[in-house]
């Protein structure tokens, strides 16, 4: 399966005190699984097979309402190309 970027933006339904801490818990959690990621300010972007990234989804939606989320909101977005598709040759240009 060709390479493909989930971008997932999470937002549990906890006290506001505890919301930065537990999405450093989910980027923690993506660093932890090994796929390629970049921490953007209102998402993270991983890359990698379609199955696996969408697995970490799954993963993280637990992850919340284990460490405390009665709900937790989640954007995801896909971007899928039978060639393929990288972070770098989407961002490369604008890498300091």
């Amino acid at each position: 399966m060709p390479v493909c970027n989930v971008s997932l933006q999470v937002i549990p339904l906890v006290d506001q005190k505890e919301v930065y801490p537990l999405v450093d818990q989910v980027i923690d959690y993506i660093a932890s699984t090994g796929v390629k990621y970049s921490v953007g300010p209102m998402e993270t972007t991983m890359e990698g097979d379609l199955e696996e990234l969408l697995s970490i989804v799954k993963k993280v939606q637990a992850l919340c309402t284990t460490a405390g989320a009665d709900r937790v909101l989640s954007v995801v977005k896909i971007d899928y190309s039978t060639r393929g598709v990288t972070i770098d040759e989407k961002m490369g240009k604008y890498k300091i």
